[in-house]
């Protein structure tokens, strides 16, 4: 691959001049992205030359040479393809889909058509061959990605070159210009791997380019927790997404469903089975459950009769669910033990009651997330709460494992536990409820206090009104006559009245008017004084920063008649508003009083010039149920995100204390972006544990390795 391609960006001449941005390191990767297509169309060509002196690679033997010569021939529209959806993937992370996300979650499969399962086998075929060529490089890229978009930290889901971003291209460009489902089939692996080989190319470049450029890595640090599922929870196994469609939609309830089992797919599931590998996994998993009763008891799986697949494949996936769970380092070591106890009834209640797999709200299941969730709670046994709970959840499983394992048993376990919970929520509850009810009121607040700003930057427009009047105006102010609105909205004399200080304000700070009426100036001060000061005190404004804008005010109303001609503080014309510029108090900060803050537990943030400029916001996919760590005076603190605000400005966070944790979006992205908050969970636990199962299920249909 040419390296001076990537040079032509525009900033690689005189490596002293500039540092690269974003966009000049996303125009480099796109200068080359026609080479990534000429190598594909290099390697197809195979399919193409009778003459050629070696055999076919068999990843190629099913290409029809029609369709090779197709895309040799109309290569310049494919690149042209292929740039769009690169741009539109690295600009835009992908935009808005019209098809669903290419990812299989375990509750889904039921209702999924071929058409989705087979957009996503496809999608992550590409995703894992591009992942795994360019394993050794993409650590490095990040971190050096991160750098560039302004991260202080490695935020490697935030890269938008990442292999999956190339996957999503690579599989909108062959549905451009493959119409044929059957030789775009045939054609992903091959393409897959070509593009790994070339990607891997693209990497070293850029990195190169940009060390050249000046640009540092960042330091990944060790501790960074990762909103991943243990990657080696799901082991081997006989899994498909055939297989489990059939156990969600119950397709083994009779006695020889094993039988048939594997001749009884849909058609478009034909691709995701290997036969060859299907009968020793069967072999594997009767003699794992035949094992002599001599050896010591680890929760075995029953001896089921002989060819029932149906079965077998259900306990292999509560095994699956219960090995991610246990393996989850999120949750502390005795809440995975307490968990892994669970197996033998949890088997029993499968074998009898397969709508454990189809129900998401089925009692056994919600009696795990009930657990999980709770213990994601706690960093560490010796928090205030912990021991209580570990009680609860110890003899919780006692009692199942002293009884015949069923739906109605867990649905008693589960009222009994959160009734036991119940009395602990209820002091959570009511601090919430405190809490919601003082950001609730700041936003409401805010979002008149930016109207109420828009407003008196029009009656500024075009008067010598000073900088530090127009954001007191467009900042304080604003909230002050927003709070007194908000609380006494009756009152119309008052607001009215308040509303009027603004125009005084206003007069009394263009020194050319009040020279010319200092008796009009005279009477007015002490009284525009008590009522600023009286309106700032409904927003809990610091007396200190009071004092100092009436100061500054003071003390240009004494310069207009002691120095007319070089007064100290310059009066600018105000520019007009538009509709993309806000004043600057209420476009960059939140306020909340000393009161409020303390009630909700808010959490102040002051917006950095430096902070990231991204084409998505760091805390997108965040909702509630969200798990995070958050340092707090030094210290970590586990809470989860219980309430996100209407307008979606405000997020506060509950520790298992009962603590409120509250912030703006924008101070959300500064602690994601600084490592002072990371996420620990984006949502249910139990529902990971499975969602793994289904993408173990979908990576075995291309991955034999791992079905050895």
């Amino acid at each position: 691959m040419n390296t001076q391609k990537l040079i032509r960006s525009g900033v690689a001449n005189d490596t002293g001049k500039l540092r690269p941005s974003l966009q000049h390191g996303l125009e480099a990767a796109l200068s080359v992205s026609d080479s990534m297509i000429d190598e594909v169309l290099v390697h197809l060509s195979l399919v193409t030359d009778p003459g050629r002196l070696t055999n076919l690679p068999q990843e190629l033997a099913a290409i029809d040479p029609d369709q090779v010569e197709q895309l040799v021939l109309h290569s310049d529209a494919l690149k042209a393809t292929w740039d769009r959806e690169l741009r539109r993937q690295f600009f835009e992370g992908g935009g808005h889909e019209n098809e669903s996300q290419l990812t299989v979650r375990f509750d889904d499969l039921r209702q999924l058509d071929d058409r989705h399962i087979d957009a996503s086998i496809e999608f992550a075929m590409v995703e894992q061959e591009l992942s795994r060529a360019t394993a050794g490089l993409l650590p490095r890229l990040n971190a050096l990605m991160s750098s560039l978009m302004g991260w202080l930290t490695v935020q490697p889901d935030l890269n938008p070159l990442r292999p999956a971003a190339y996957a999503r291209a690579l599989r909108a460009v062959l549905l451009v210009h493959v119409p044929d489902p059957a030789q775009r089939s045939a054609l992903f692996v091959p393409v897959a791997g070509i593009l790994g080989e070339s990607l891997r190319q693209v990497y070293r470049e850029l990195i190169q380019w940009l060390h050249a450029h000046g640009v540092e890595p960042l330091e990944s640090p060790q501790t960074l927790l990762q909103d991943k599922t243990p990657r080696n929870a799901v082991g081997r196994t006989l899994l498909t997404l055939g297989h489990l469609r059939q156990l969600l939609a119950g397709d083994f309830s009779s006695q020889d469903a094993g039988e048939g089992f594997i001749h009884t797919m849909p058609l478009s599931m034909n691709a995701l089975e290997d036969m060859d590998l299907i009968e020793p996994l069967i072999q594997r998993l009767r003699q794992r459950v035949s094992a002599p009763a001599a050896q010591p008891p680890v929760a075995e799986l029953p001896v089921v009769s002989g060819h029932n697949l149906g079965r077998l494949l259900g306990q292999e996936v509560v095994r699956l669910m219960l090995e991610n769970l246990t393996r989850d380092e999120r949750l502390l070591p005795v809440i995975r033990q307490q968990i892994g106890l669970l197996e033998p009834a949890l088997i029993q209640l499968a074998l009898a009651d397969p709508r454990f797999f189809s129900e998401r709200q089925h009692p056994a299941r919600l009696l795990l997330e009930s657990i999980t969730q709770r213990s994601l709670g706690y960093l560490s046994p010796n928090e205030e709460g912990f021991s209580d709970l570990l009680r609860s959840i110890t003899a919780a499983v006692r009692s199942i494992n002293r009884v015949q394992a069923s739906e109605e048993v867990f649905a008693r376990l589960l009222k009994r536990l959160r009734r036991r919970w119940e009395e602990d929520d209820m002091r959570k509850n009511q601090l919430r409820e405190e809490a919601t009810r003082a950001l609730l009121h700041a936003e409401q607040r805010q979002m008149l206090a930016e109207r109420l700003s828009t407003d008196f930057q029009h009656r500024m427009q075009g008067k010598e009104v000073p900088e530090f009047v127009q954001r007191f105006l467009s900042g304080p102010w604003a909230q002050a006559l927003a709070e007194s609105q908000l609380v006494s909205p009756a009152q119309g004399d008052e607001a009215a009245a308040m509303d009027g200080v603004a125009d005084d304000l206003i007069w009394s700070a263009q020194p050319a008017l009040i020279r010319r009426d200092a008796e009009r100036l005279l009477k007015l001060v002490p009284r525009l004084l008590g009522q600023l000061r009286q309106g700032l005190q409904r927003i809990e404004y610091p007396d200190e920063r009071m004092g100092q804008f009436f100061d500054a005010l003071v003390a240009l109303h004494e310069q207009a008649f002691e120095s007319p001609v070089l007064p100290v503080l310059t009066a600018h014309p105000t520019p007009a508003p538009t509709a993309d510029s806000a004043p600057a108090d209420a476009a960059e900060s939140f306020w909340m009083a000393d009161s409020e803050a303390a009630e909700a537990g808010f959490v102040a943030g002051t917006p950095q010039p430096e902070e990231p400029d991204t084409a998505q916001s760091a805390e997108s996919g965040l909702s509630t149920g969200a798990w995070v760590d958050l340092l707090t005076q030094g210290q970590w603190v586990r809470a989860q995100l219980t309430w996100t605000s209407p307008r979606g400005s405000l997020f506060m966070f509950i520790s298992a204390s009962g603590l409120a944790h509250s912030m703006t979006r924008r101070t959300l992205d500064r602690l994601l972006g600084t490592d002072a908050l990371r996420i620990v969970s984006r949502g249910g636990v139990v529902e990971g544990a499975l969602d793994a199962v289904a993408q173990q299920a979908l990576r075995n249909a291309h991955d034999p390795d791992d079905l050895a």
